[in-house]
């Protein structure tokens, strides 16, 4: 456990606190909510998770919090601590809070028998230090209005209905549609409690910075079920040549190449806009095959998905590998003692989907491959290559063709992301 400052200490943090816990995390931040901002949003922290450092006086000097989730991971589900809530008060920065509270954090999801964490970072530079390796990526773009789509079947089959986000009535749908959306996409985090399913749809004025309340566009098939959503609002905005709307999307998810094609072309082109700010999407989203000219689009691409292995031979052996793969990993972690030393991974027989289980034993065996811990995170869904890091010099391989074979096995067919910040 790293050490505090004389006097201060771990405690948990019980619902009762919550005022001083919400007012440390809004002093991090730089944020003030108004009271009917936070009367209308859904608390979605779960107390009996939920840490904070107390200074000798018994005040909190800084505060985090997980989430009980299944990551979704190549072939399966592992069970992960989802790290949220991170925030110090400014005037306690510097002192070993973080640190202290990392370290708890770990010691407690293993108590769980949690063997992976994932965040989403606020900022990019944190983490690494801690072992958490960059894992997803997503893409956001912004698209003119009238941007041409490539044709795909059974688009024009699908109905499409526009309207205001009604909590009531919309809230199972975009549950549904979501978790269709991401079956076998690695990171896809489900939304399990009621508070998470509510939140993406909770809608304050004070979020709106100008623009409508937020509406929904939901794409149906012939029966009258949801295959498409998006959440969106627009803002106002007119200029000499006439209405030039920007269109936002909070959120969207298609449960197949039809779905996406018609729900893009409606949101493409609705009247008195002029250029659309997709949100979230995965590296290889539909839409990226599907705009003609995807020159005309201005993408970004942000970091996704943060991911640290607590218990490197548990992690390793919950997922499943594209190829067969038996080679010695020689891994270094400054802060989980546990993981450090050399661990042979060998997969067995080809499942019926053409995949392949794995077993993690230790091992002295000379090593195939010596990395980190967080270069194994970065490779644990996928989304990363081992031998792309073995060539920026992050891994080190000790025997000839080890990372190209690592590479291609822990690769998988789906770009991992999770489609909401937690």
């Amino acid at each position: 456990m790293s050490p505090l400052p004389a006097g201060y200490r771990l405690t948990p943090v019980p619902e009762s606190r919550k005022d001083e816990f919400l007012a440390v995390d809004h002093l991090a931040f730089g944020s003030q909510p108004t009271p009917e901002t936070l009367a209308e949003v859904p608390s979605t922290l779960e107390w009996d998770r939920t840490m904070g450092v107390e200074r000798p006086d018994g005040s909190l000097a800084a505060v985090h919090s997980s989430y009980d989730f299944d990551l979704p991971v190549p072939g399966g589900v592992v069970p992960c601590a989802g790290l949220t809530w991170v925030g110090a008060r400014p005037d306690e920065r510097r002192r070993g809070l973080l640190s202290a509270m990392i370290a708890t954090h770990f010691e407690r999801a293993l108590g769980r028998g949690e063997p992976v964490s994932a965040l989403f970072a606020a900022e990019s530079a944190i983490y690494g230090r801690f072992g958490f390796g960059l894992a997803a990526d997503d893409v956001r773009l912004k698209v003119p209005r009238s941007a041409a789509l490539r044709d795909v079947p059974g688009s024009d089959a699908l109905t499409v209905t526009f309207d205001t986000v009604d909590r009531e009535r919309h809230t199972d749908l975009v549950q549904e549609v979501h978790r269709r959306a991401g079956a076998g996409r690695p990171g896809w985090m489900p939304r399990e409690t009621d508070a998470l399913r509510a939140r993406p749809l909770v809608d304050p004025p004070a979020w709106r910075d100008g623009g409508e309340p937020l509406r929904i566009v939901v794409v149906r098939d012939a029966a009258g079920d949801p295959r498409a959503y998006a959440l969106l609002r627009r803002k106002e905005v007119w200029s000499e040549p006439g209405p030039r709307y920007p269109v936002t999307i909070r959120e969207s998810a298609a449960v197949d190449a039809a779905a996406a094609h018609r729900l893009w072309s409606f949101v493409l082109d609705m009247d008195l806009t002029s250029e659309i700010a997709t949100g979230m999407l995965p590296a290889d989203d539909p839409l990226l095959h599907l705009l003609v000219d995807l020159r005309g689009a201005v993408p970004r691409l942000a970091d996704n998905l943060w991911v640290r292995l607590l218990d490197v031979p548990v992690a390793l052996a919950g997922r499943r590998y594209q190829a067969p793969l038996d080679t010695v990993l020689a891994v270094t972690d400054a802060r989980l003692p546990a993981n450090a030393r050399s661990w042979r991974l060998a997969t067995g027989e080809p499942g019926a989907d053409g995949t392949y289980a794995a077993t993690v034993e230790p091992t002295d065996a000379p090593a195939d491959l010596s990395l980190d811990v967080r270069e194994l995170g970065s490779a644990y869904l996928g989304g990363r290559s081992l031998a792309a890091l073995a060539a920026a010099g992050l891994v080190v391989e000790h025997r000839p063709g080890a990372a190209l074979a690592a590479g291609a096995a822990f690769g998988w067919p789906l770009a991992p992301v999770c489609s909401w910040v937690f």
